[in-house]
């Protein structure tokens, strides 16, 4: 005997109710799965943080020397010395002369292997915003691209650090502070091979050495000696590569400019006018522009402009713009730009010195 279409009708409005209350109920079980997942974070955090406050320090301490395979001589950071032993975790590989240890209070055994001191000044340079900058970027290189890339990029192809410091930041008015930041920042960096190092204005701490001067002058020489022994003194580099900036190359002390040291020297000189086109071009991309533009003509207008310069003829292109209330640069824009910055170039005093 067939359902009536009244029967059948009640049996698929049960059928879509109970499908409704299992999907709630799913719901409200992943909901309390999610709950207890985040309860069970909590609570394994706060057992961390309660073990954090109920366990007792260690002290540092460094390694002097192996006795046998299970005594070593360390160095706690008070000053004396100890014979002491060794946790069977710890691996004994690892445990070199100058290695950082913890020690236990109590028994002044080895309990773990610390990494090596470093100053937060050398820490923080792996914190520099390094930008969006790429080669494609920059036009009117293309030698000097080439150059950096054979000496830095092909050796270095996935580097795992990068170290930026400021010359004039590493020096320090306490004798010795500076060149210790030097060998804790080659230290650092030999660790976490392969690395570059860029130091920009390199004539903060490198110019010629002399024999009179301030006590400020000297430690600046004793920063230049630790330099040049990082350089090529007996722990040799590795895939360590060091990469030095100036506009000044001409007060360079000799000693750092000499092969082994320095392999390279690459001038970045004020780019030609194909160059000057290229830049133009890079810079006056995202620009919103109507009509022709005859880049050609501004090109001509910018002789003896720098990189910069060319960036800011674009600026003061769309400066023009904003003042006509436009929304779109037009070639009269560009030509009036260049001008403008042509008459700033002439108050800007100009510096020649003979190539390194």
């Amino acid at each position: 005997m067939s359902a009536s279409p009244a029967e059948e009708e009640r049996a698929q409005v049960l059928n879509a109710y109970k499908a409704k209350v299992r999907e709630h109920r799913e719901m409200e079980v992943k909901s309390m799965r999610e709950n207890v997942k985040a309860l069970v974070r909590e609570y394994n955090k706060t057992e961390n943080d309660l073990k954090a406050l109920q366990s007792v320090g260690q002290i540092i301490g460094e390694v002097l020397r192996q006795l046998d395979d299970d005594r070593f001589i360390v160095k706690a950071s008070s000053g004396p010395r100890y014979v002491v032993g060794c946790r069977s975790k710890v691996d004994k590989s690892k445990l070199k002369a100058g290695t950082r240890v913890a020690l236990d209070m109590t028994t002044l055994t080895i309990m773990r292997y610390l990494p090596r001191e470093v100053d937060p000044t050398v820490y923080h340079m792996l914190n520099e915003d390094a930008g969006n900058v790429s080669f494609s970027s920059i036009g009117g290189l293309n030698d000097q691209i080439r150059e950096l890339r054979e000496v830095v990029e092909l050796p270095l192809t996935n580097p795992e650090l990068f170290l930026r410091v400021v010359a004039s930041a590493i020096v320090d008015k306490y004798i010795g502070e500076s060149a210790r930041v030097i060998r804790e920042m080659f230290g650092y960096a030999r660790d976490h091979q392969p690395c570059v190092i860029f130091m920009d204005e390199i004539d903060a701490i490198g110019g010629s050495r002399f024999s009179e001067g301030t006590s400020a002058d000297r430690e600046i020489q004793r920063t230049l000696m630790e330099l040049l022994n990082q350089l090529d003194g007996f722990d040799a580099l590795g895939q360590v590569k060091m990469v030095m900036a100036t506009n000044r190359p001409d007060i360079l002390d000799p000693a750092l400019l000499r092969p082994g040291r320095l392999d390279r020297k690459i001038e970045i000189p004020l780019p030609n006018e194909a160059s000057r086109m290229d830049i133009l071009k890079i810079h006056s991309g995202p620009i919103t522009k109507k009509g022709d533009i005859d880049y050609e003509s501004v090109v001509k207008l910018t002789d003896g402009f720098n990189g910069a310069d060319i960036r800011n003829v674009c600026t003061e292109a769309g400066l023009f713009a904003i003042r006509a209330e436009r929304a779109y640069v037009l070639e009269e824009d560009f030509m009036k730009a260049a001008r403008k910055l042509g008459e700033t170039k002439k108050l800007e005093s100009k510096m020649d010195y003979s190539k390194v």
